[in-house]
């Protein structure tokens, strides 16, 4: 059913998926999605692993995951964290992925307006929880997904925090991504 909803949403809106990478990736990883400029990303990006049938989660505020409509924010992948604790976030996706499979949304930008630096979470959870990190992009402009580009575990214990970046930052820039909101993306990754 997801996948049929997924496909037909995402005609509805005019928008493709174009895979850079094999897609059994996109089954255990660390999904870092950028730019992330407004919350359409997020509804795009469910549409597209429905589409694709793959497993996807994401990290939000316990209480969302506690309120009355709690189960339906887990039906759609959401782990709840209690953010006013202070939290070992790191060990903790590791263990969840001790668990299951799946695809976790980063967004190491950390919010959806324009920042100066990356957060590194991300690199720190794929290096614990010994998984790829995988690039996902939203095009507005030219209504495109991008999924899949790959950083493998084992390429991540070679190189640095700074070259992952630098790949990253490439990837972006090859793609020419357009953010539904420009001006909140800072294309110097950092």
């Amino acid at each position: 059913m997801k996948k049929f909803f997924g496909k037909l949403a995402l005609k509805i809106l005019g928008w493709k998926i174009i895979l850079h990478g094999d897609p059994k990736v996109l089954n255990r990883c660390i999904l870092v999605v950028a730019p992330h400029t407004h919350n359409m990303e997020y509804i795009l990006g469910n549409f597209s692993y429905w589409a694709l049938e793959k497993p996807l989660k994401i990290i939000i505020k316990d209480a969302h995951t506690k309120a009355w409509y709690g189960g339906l924010v887990k039906a759609l992948g959401g782990i709840g964290i209690d953010r006013s604790q202070k939290n070992d976030l790191v060990n903790f996706v590791a263990k969840q992925f001790e668990k299951e499979d799946f695809s976790l949304v980063i967004t190491p930008e950390g919010t959806r307006k324009w920042v100066p630096k990356w957060r590194k979470g991300f690199y720190h959870m794929a290096m614990s929880a010994k998984v790829p990190i995988v690039l996902a992009a939203g095009d507005f402009n030219k209504k495109i997904i991008y999924l899949g580009y790959t950083i493998s575990y084992d390429k991540l214990t070679k190189i640095s925090y700074e070259e992952v970046l630098k790949k990253i930052s490439d990837y972006y820039i090859e793609n020419k991504v357009t953010p539904k909101v420009p001006e909140n993306w800072n294309p110097e990754i950092s």
